[in-house]
C-alpha cells in the first residue's frame, strides 16, 4: 500500500516521522494465489447497480415526456389530419428489451485486417448465427457424431442422422453444398479442371471471368450440337408427336357409329362391328376333332379336349376314345397294384424261410470261414497240437517284423485241424456272443 508523497521530507520538517511506504505482508496459499476474485470488496459493486439505476430512470422519465408532448400535439390538431407516427413509439408500454435489441443491430459486426500488397484494409465480417439459435455442436454431444470445426463453424455432416428429417432444424453444411447454385458452381470447377487438361489455358482462381465465358460458350454449343442431332433423326425418320392424330376408334377400341338391333338380335340399322381377329389360323378343326389343339391340358402335356389324346396328328375317337383310355388307365393301375402285391409276398416268403433257417442252426457250433462244423468230425490230437503251435508261430512273426524271412512259402491246403487251431486262437469280441 503506497501513500502519496510529500512535499518535503520528515526529515527536513521534522513532523510526522513515519515512513513514506506502509508494506504489508500477506501470505496466501495454493488457492489463494490463483484466485481471481482475490481482495474484492462485493461493496464497490453497489456503485455500478446505481448508475445504470439512475440511467433507466432516465430513461423512463424521457419516454413519458416524448409521449405527453406528443399528446398535447396530437390534441391541438383537431381540424387537421392525422398525425403520421410510428407506432412503437406511440405505445408507453413498449418493450424495453426490443429497444436495446435496436441499439444493438451491429452485435455481430466484426473488423477484421486484411493484409495486402499495398498495406492493409479493414472489412466487415458479420456473424450469420444470432444469439438465439443453439449452436452446430450442442445438436449432438457425442464426441463420434459429426466434426464441428470451431475455426470457421462449420459442421458439414448430419449430427443426427437417424432421427426424423421432418423434425430437424440442422441436417449439416452438405445439404446447402448440394442446392441451389452450389451445384452449377461445382459443375463450372470441373469443367475448368478438363478443359485445363485438355490444353485450354483456363484457370479457376487466376481467371474467373475467363473461365466462366468458356463454360457458357461450351454450353452454349453442346446445346445447338443436341438441336442438330435431333433435327438430323426427326428428318429422317420423321416426328410421331406432330403427325395426324391417330384415328378414334383405333385409339379407344371404339366408335360413334350408330347400330339399331331387333329382338332377335338381328340388325336393323348401322353395320355390324367386325370382330378383329389375329394374324394366326384360328377355329381349324383337324382329323375330325371338334376342339383346337391345346384346349386341354394334362400331366404336362397338351392335347384335344374331345379326345384327350396328346398327339397331335391323331385321329379322333370321341367319347369311345375317351373310354378307352380310362380304362387302359384304369388297367394299368391293377397292374401295377398286382405287382407290388406279389413283391411283397415274395419278400415274406424269403424271410420266412430265411428265419427257419437261422433257427435250424442255432445249435451247431459256426466255423471261422462261415460254414456249418458238422457234428460227426473227428479231429486228429497230434495234428491238433502241432497246428496250434503253427498258429503261435504264424502270430508271433506278425507281431515281430524282424522275424520275417524274406523268402517266405505259402501253403494253400488247409486241413481241417488247421482250422479249428485257427478259430481257437482267434480273438473273440462280445458281439460273438450275443
Amino acid at each position: 500500500m503506497h501513500g502519496r508523497p510529500r512535499k518535503k521530507g520528515a526529515k527536513w520538517t521534522n513532523m510526522y516521522i513515519m515512513p513514506d511506504e506502509l508494506i504489508e505482508t500477506i501470505e496466501l496459499d495454493y488457492e489463494g494465489k490463483r484466485d481471481r476474485w482475490n481482495g474484492f470488496d462485493p461493496s464497490t459493486y453497489a456503485r455500478v447497480i446505481d448508475k445504470y439505476e439512475a440511467k433507466d430512470e432516465a430513461r423512463k422519465n424521457y419516454l413519458k415526456e416524448e409521449q405527453l408532448k406528443k399528446l398535447e400535439d396530437k390534441n391541438n390538431n383537431q381540424c387537421g389530419d392525422e398525425a403520421v407516427s410510428d407506432g412503437d413509439d406511440d405505445d408507453p408500454s413498449r418493450d424495453e428489451a426490443k429497444v436495446d435489441e435496436s441499439e444493438q443491430v451491429d452485435y455481430a459486426k466484426v473488423e477484421k485486417r486484411v493484409r495486402t500488397t499495398g498495406g492493409g484494409s479493414t472489412c466487415t465480417v458479420r456473424n450469420l448465427r444470432i444469439r438465439e439459435d443453439t449452436a452446430k455442436y450442442l445438436y449432438n454431444l457425442d464426441v463420434n457424431s459429426a466434426y464441428y470445426d470451431p475455426k470457421t463453424r462449420s459442421m458439414r455432416e448430419d449430427p443426427n442422422p437417424d432421427s426424423d428429417p421432418n423434425e430437424k432444424f440442422y441436417e449439416g453444411d452438405n445439404k446447402h453444398r448440394k442446392s441451389g447454385q452450389a451445384v452449377d458452381f461445382n459443375q463450372l470447377n470441373m469443367h475448368v479442371v478438363e478443359a485445363y487438361e485438355k490444353g485450354h489455358d483456363a484457370h479457376m482462381q487466376a481467371a474467373p471471368s475467363q473461365s466462366e465465358l468458356l463454360y457458357k460458350n461450351f454450353m452454349e454449343n453442346k446445346q445447338k450440337l443436341k438441336s442438330k442431332t435431333k433435327d438430323t433423326i426427326m428428318e429422317k425418320y420423321g416426328n410421331a408427336a406432330t403427325e395426324e392424330d391417330i384415328p378414334r376408334e383405333l385409339l379407344l377400341g371404339q366408335s360413334e357409329s350408330q347400330v339399331e338391333y331387333d329382338r332377335a338380335g338381328r340388325i336393323i340399322m348401322g353395320q355390324e362391328m367386325h370382330i378383329p381377329r389375329s394374324k394366326y389360323e384360328e377355329d381349324i378343326y383337324i382329323n375330325n376333332h371338334t376342339t383346337v389343339w391345346g384346349s386341354w391340358w394334362k400331366d404336362g402335356q397338351w392335347g384335344f379336349k374331345c379326345c384327350k389324346q396328346s398327339i397331335k396328328n391323331s385321329y379322333c375317337t370321341g367319347a369311345a376314345g375317351i373310354e378307352a383310355a380310362e380304362a387302359a388307365t384304369d388297367l394299368m393301375k391293377d397292374n401295377i397294384a398286382r405287382k407290388e402285391a406279389s413283391e411283397v409276398l415274395s419278400m415274406l416268403v424269403m424271410y420266412f424261410f430265411s428265419y427257419r433257417k437261422t433257427c435250424s442252426s442255432r445249435g451247431k457250433k459256426l466255423a471261422s470261414w462261415g460254414t456249418d462244423v458238422p457234428e460227426d468230425l473227428i479231429l486228429d490230437q497230434k495234428r491238433l497240437n502241432e497246428a496250434l503251435k503253427k498258429e503261435d508261430k504264424r502270430r508271433w512273426e506278425e507281431r515281430d517284423e524282424r522275424k520275417r524271412k524274406y523268402n517266405v512259402k505259402y501253403n494253400d491246403e488247409v486241413t481241417a485241424e488247421d482250422m479249428e487251431a485257427y478259430r481257437m486262437k482267434k480273438v473273440r469280441h462280445m458281439k460273438e456272443f450275443v
